[in-house]
């Protein structure tokens, strides 16, 4: 069948507008061919129930008739005969059986049409059945009455045609209603996938360098609406991540350019002429600066791509924080004291969270360096831990001179440094707090930065809830 065909042909790989228009077709086809056989069957059902009422009624007629047989014997015959002369369109024959089985009146050439046998056995309810018979259908109804028995027959020519008829014009709407259907579901499937034509078209318009173009939202169904700001949404997030790596990028070439000439200029001028040995020791030492800073540069990064792999396991112990950054101030004591600034702990209790030993110690040592070379000699710089809320909070505070607000939004940005002024030889690779940034996000924390300009900045590590006293 036509919906058949459609469903089998929407299971071949083809187009979205093929899929919709061929199941819209299919679907309205079951519609238009249900709802023309339950129109056909209830006129059918109709024309069975007038017929059996006919019936029943000529039979009620003739019962009346024969209470008193003698006396209407003249139309009792007028009864049975005169019904199928007077109404030709709608012919009905009769025959009245007597008790012991002889034909009392029928309808002329009823016998042979249809023989009594032919009728089925009076019962009630009264249902007619239909038979067949010398070519014709007929609908054929039995009753007992004052001990006759009555058989009526209604002859279902004329009724036939107009079925025929019915049909005949049922099959031509349901045609037209099919090539409606074909039409109307071609449009309507085309119509329905075009905003998802028009998304497909932007996607393939999207690229590295197009990555700025968003998908308009106005208009569209609800479905696709979501469907389109979910793209959006990720077209902003690939645009950030582009950015950042194209800042990246530079950053690194930037970074790799300056030791990369450092050590070409020494060679270079190493390679001049002869020098005594004692210049190539220096020349050599300068070199091993230079590979120490690119060593640095390269371990801290493979670090940070490190952090930034979602699969990236951290090992948790439970660690005594305030005993930890004892430790670490004693680790930093000696480059302070060189400095001239004063490094103490302040934990006014006894501090435990479940940490990696490891990151903790270089995202804390990190902070301090960076306080170190802000801080002035004659100043401080403080380590501290509290636990409050079910959270975990160490901070380094220096009384240095402090960020720039303009710089703070930014300070945890690779390659940033607070202080442009700062040489590389003297200031570091601007990767620090990127670094303490990224060891935070792994343990599931945050960290935030306080400064003013001339009286001093505080970091401060956050670890949540679930990491506290929790050892894994």
């Amino acid at each position: 069948m036509f919906w058949k065909t459609a469903a089998d042909a929407s299971r071949r790989p083809c187009s979205l507008a093929a899929h919709l228009s061929a199941w819209h077709i299919a679907s309205t086809s079951l519609l238009l061919t249900a709802a023309t056989v339950f129109l056909y069957w209830a006129l059918v059902r109709g024309f069975e129930r007038e017929d059996d009422h006919h019936l029943a009624e000529k039979i009620s007629v003739l019962g009346t008739l024969l209470g008193e047989p003698a006396r209407n014997a003249r139309m009792i015959g007028w009864e049975v005969e005169a019904e199928s002369l007077t109404h030709p369109g709608a012919r009905t024959l009769s025959r009245i059986l007597e008790p012991d089985g002889g034909v009392r009146v029928e309808t002329s050439g009823m016998t042979e049409e249809l023989p009594a046998a032919r009728f089925p056995e009076p019962g009630t309810p009264r249902h007619g059945i239909r038979v067949e018979s010398g070519g014709r259908t007929y609908r054929l109804m039995a009753a007992e009455a004052q001990g006759f028995r009555i058989q009526v027959a209604l002859d279902l020519e004329h009724e036939g045609e107009l079925l025929a008829g019915y049909r005949r014009q049922l099959w031509l709407v349901l045609g037209v209603g099919l090539v409606a259907a074909v039409l109307v579901g071609y449009r309507i499937s085309h119509r329905g996938v075009r905003p998802l034509k028009e998304i497909s078209a932007a996607m393939r318009r999207t690229s590295s360098t197009r990555l700025n173009e968003r998908l308009e939202t106005r208009g569209l169904p609800a479905e696709l609406s979501t469907l389109a700001g979910t793209f959006n949404a990720m077209l902003d997030r690939m645009e950030e991540a582009f950015n950042r790596l194209s800042q990246f990028s530079s950053d690194i070439a930037h970074e790799l350019r300056t030791p990369v000439n450092n050590l070409r200029l020494n060679v270079e001028v190493a390679l001049s002429r002869e020098r005594p040995a004692e210049e190539y020791r220096e020349t050599l030492g300068s070199l091993l600066e230079e590979f120490v800073r690119l060593s640095r540069l390269i371990d801290s990064l493979l670090f940070l791509a490190r952090t930034e792999n979602p699969q990236t396991l951290i090992r948790r112990e439970a660690l005594r924080v305030d005993q930890e950054l004892a430790a670490i101030r004693e680790f930093y004591e000696a480059p302070a004291s060189e400095g001239g600034v004063t490094l103490q702990v302040e934990a006014p209790q006894a501090v435990t969270a479940a940490l990696d030993r490891t990151l903790f110690q270089r995202a804390v040592g990190n902070l301090i360096e960076n306080a170190l070379a802000h801080t002035a000699a004659g100043g401080s710089v403080t380590l501290g831990a509290i636990q409050a809320d079910r959270r975990v909070l160490v901070s380094v505070s220096d009384r240095g001179c402090g960020i720039p607000a303009s710089e703070l939004a930014h300070i945890f940005d690779r390659f940033r440094r607070a202080d442009p002024s700062r040489s590389r030889h003297s200031g570091g690779l601007g990767l620090g707090l990127a670094i303490v940034k990224s060891i935070a996000a792994l343990h599931g924390g945050e960290v935030r930065i306080d400064s003013e300009v001339g009286r001093g900045t505080r970091v401060t590590l956050e670890f949540p809830a679930d990491s506290a006293m929790t050892k894994t």
